[in-house]
């Protein structure tokens, strides 16, 4: 055979084996599916460290509640929809006066160490955080609540009085009674199980390391086997803390972490970070507005002032340019989509020439100084904000917006905890720019009722209309969705006929992982430690399995 047969037969030799196992190939990914493998480590990068990973008292700490949620488990949690479903609760009923709410718990739960979950901690952990001894932040949402043991695994909570958003309060992590119940309130927060806790979650904890200072500088858990939905696939969970978030991207890029636990919408487009980079936009309920307050500016105590600034903010313009286009427009205490939102308001669009108008008609014109003025006040007031790139470019479009209808707008931006201490606590400022957690299921209680004017009420308009008190008290106690959403929307057309503040935006939580990471399924969630509501669904490896 000459050498050119010979080629001639390797040719088709190697042509028929590529066939062979192209169709080979190919009758095998047709007769099987990918499906999650276990194993893998995820670590998510942080601002910030923990200091109570702690049920009780991780509330006001991100990163806290953030691991808390993965390491503890509630009678109830939110889903990647933000809609509320059984966690360690089996089932549960309401009574029909809405009073009392008999919770049965899943059987079988274990702690991180092996022993049974049940109502002895579910009464535990109610208890501890109602004495005022153990200080925790949580305690006022449970006043007038009291919790009953009705067997090993039925507990009995009885309210003085009905609340429509009780049921979001148990989500509240259980704690394990065997472990806390002899220490005492002055040594519970120094205890060491704040940072080596036991739970019940999909995780649990494994180690964490400190810096020569004692700063914490990574926080790391390990996949619970025993978790009573299912060992999750990911085998661990990790967390590194920086001090900013550009560190944190720089880490990021560098590959030393696989996520970045939020980043500011300035940062949020993907050219930012690596390749094979996923950026998930969140819906969340943050809502961001400039809250005027009438008691101490006289112009703003003009509602035809309040009405023209309104109009005269160009909404759009702010997202696009202040945030990237990365928020949803608000113009209301509720949010879009809810059912609670009412739709029938008109709308204060953006329109100059109405706000002039209005100033107009109110009798406002140009004074001596050059500003527009009525009855010796002028058009003029300070506006109070956070020292954060996308809200000192808000702060800026709206004095550049809001001048030219004729206000004189200086701008003042602080630290929040400088803002927070020497300005909302005594209400020292003319107009304020700052967010506010929410929530979807919204209660405007602490927001808008004439009690909560002072501090620590929430109430940063100074908002005071007793028909409007009224409504918010019977909505909170109305158990009829259909009627508690009626007395809402009323409770929105007198806001939008009294235009305490000017609502602006509610920006999207940017999530940043690496695009390995598969399962995330976040799409809208009240809380931003909700991004692991189907952690244990979440996967890196996958296998083949027949279909």
């Amino acid at each position: 055979m000459s050498f050119r047969e010979k080629l001639i037969v390797f040719v088709l030799i190697f042509v028929s084996l590529g066939n062979l196992f192209f169709w080979l190939g190919k009758i095998y990914l047709s007769s099987t599916k990918q499906v999650p493998e276990f194993g893998g480590t995820y670590t998510e990068g942080m601002v910030g460290q923990p200091i109570y990973v702690n049920p009780i008292l991780a509330q006001t700490n991100e990163t806290d509640s953030a691991i808390s949620g993965l390491i503890y488990s509630g009678l109830l949690k939110s889903n990647p929809k933000s809609e509320l479903v059984n966690d360690l609760a089996e089932s549960y009923n309401i009574s029909e006066d809405s009073k009392e709410y008999t919770f049965n718990l899943k059987k079988g739960v274990k702690w991180h160490d092996g022993n049974d979950l049940t109502a002895n901690d579910v009464i535990f952990t109610i208890n501890t955080l109602n004495d005022p001894a153990f200080k925790s932040s949580l305690r006022q949402d449970w006043q007038g609540v009291r919790v009953e043991k009705i067997d090993d695994y039925t507990v009995k909570f009885i309210l003085e009085s009905p609340y429509f958003g009780f049921l979001e309060n148990l989500t509240l992590g259980i704690m394990p009674e065997h472990i806390w119940k002899n220490i005492n309130a002055d040594k519970f927060h120094l205890a060491k199980y704040n940072l080596e806790p036991i739970g019940s979650g999909p995780y649990k904890f494994s180690n964490f390391h400190k810096d020569a200072d004692g700063n914490i500088l990574d926080y790391k858990t390990e996949s619970f086997e025993d978790y009573f939905e299912g060992e999750p696939y990911i085998a661990a969970i990790n967390f590194n803390f920086y001090s900013n978030e550009q560190d944190m991207i720089d880490a990021y890029n560098r590959k030393e972490i696989g996520g970045i636990s939020a980043v500011a919408s300035q940062s949020g487009n993907s050219d930012v970070f690596r390749k094979n980079t996923s950026v998930y936009e969140i819906k969340i309920p943050w809502s961001f507005s400039v809250f005027f307050n009438r008691n101490k500016n006289v112009a703003l105590a003009n509602k035809e002032v309040r009405l023209a600034l309104n109009l005269a903010t160009d909404k759009q313009k702010i997202i696009d340019e202040a945030l990237l286009g990365k928020a949803i427009i608000l113009d209301s205490p509720f949010f879009p989509e809810t059912e609670e939102y009412n739709n029938d308001i008109e709308k204060k669009s953006f329109d100059l020439e109405k706000a002039k108008k209005t100033l107009e008609e109110a009798g406002w014109k140009g004074g001596e100084s050059g500003l527009l003025e009525k009855e010796g006040a002028k058009l003029e007031f300070n506006l109070l904000t956070v020292d954060s790139p996308d809200l000192v470019k808000t702060a800026e479009l709206l004095k550049e917006q809001w001048g030219q209808i004729g206000a004189d707008v200086e701008i003042e931006t602080l630290a929040f905890s400088d803002i927070q201490q020497n300005y909302i606590k005594p209400r020292e400022y003319d107009a304020l720019l700052v967010g506010q957690d929410s929530s979807f299921n919204v209660d405007p209680y602490s927001f808008w009722h004439s009690s909560q004017k002072k501090d620590p009420g929430l109430n940063l308009a100074m908002f005071d209309d007793a028909e409007a008190d009224k409504l918010i008290e019977e909505a909170r106690a109305e158990v009829n969705r259909g009627e508690r959403v009626n007395k809402y929307r009323k409770f929105q057309e007198i806001i939008a006929d009294q235009v305490p503040a000017a609502f602006l935006f509610s920006p999207y939580y940017l999530y940043v992982v690496d695009a390995k990471i598969k399962g995330i399924e976040a799409e809208k969630i009240n809380m931003s430690q909700n991004r692991f509501s189907n952690i244990n669904k979440w996967f890196i490896k996958t296998k083949r399995v027949k279909k």
